[in-house]
């Protein structure tokens, strides 16, 4: 088998913030969890998450309490993405072709949910969160891309990995409950404080895409690899 394709040889690289308190609570949760629970209905119930967020985000146009499901949502997708492998390590029931090719396929799906869904609220343009969508999705392929070549796995940048990323989002829902007039005031040329936060976050995730890429492909022609 080649190296490429040896899945179980990735080495998984997440170092973030919330890793020291949250990889203990997982493993805790994968100790507890009754038998019904396997980590196809923790995926699944990773999906529910992300559609509870979609709902909760275009329903906000009605009344901005909806950002609670929001909140929810982000809790139960967490739940699931986070301890479906896990749950598959702890009880030694791993697949990882099957793990991998539906883990990601299932993140790409949930991506798009929760980003479109912000587009269809009344606080991000549909386009700026279709920019910040493909920003993302090139980072993640970036990730896989490297993934295949390197053999690492890396789901974090820095410090911050997915569950930061959910934790400053839920964090700026909160910020929306309280401070509502102020995040749909338009601003310069009509645009609200979050389609400048979008627009910034697209950009920078392109051009930290951009960077990387050709670093990481500088170093491989290096090596003559």
């Amino acid at each position: 088998m080649s190296e490429m394709s040896d899945i179980k040889k990735h080495q998984r690289v997440n170092q973030t913030l919330t890793a020291p308190l949250e990889r203990p609570a997982l493993q805790w949760l994968a100790a507890h969890s009754p038998a019904w629970i396997t980590p196809d209905v923790l995926t699944g119930l990773g999906v529910v998450g992300s559609i509870m967020c979609f709902g909760g985000y275009w329903l906000s146009g009605q009344d901005v309490a909806w950002l609670w499901l929001v909140n929810l949502g982000f809790l139960v997708n967490w739940y699931g993405d986070s301890l479906d492998g896990t749950l598959a390590r702890y009880r030694k029931i791993e697949r990882p072709k099957f793990g991998f090719y539906i883990d990601h396929t299932v993140d790409a799906i949930s991506e798009f949910l929760t980003i479109i869904g912000i587009g269809m609220s009344p606080f991000l343009r549909l386009d700026i969160a279709a920019f910040a969508l493909i920003g993302y999705l090139l980072m993640s392929v970036h990730v896989y891309v490297r993934t295949a070549v390197d053999g690492v796995f890396k789901i974090s940048y820095g410090t911050f990995g997915p569950t930061e990323l959910r934790i400053i989002i839920v964090a700026v829902n909160i910020a929306i409950l309280v401070f509502t007039d102020w995040f749909l005031a338009p601003l310069a040329g009509g645009l609200k404080p979050f389609d400048l936060i979008g627009i910034g976050l697209a950009v920078a995730l392109t051009v930290v895409f951009l960077v990387t890429s050709l670093k990481h492909a500088a170093v491989l022609a290096r090596e003559g690899k």
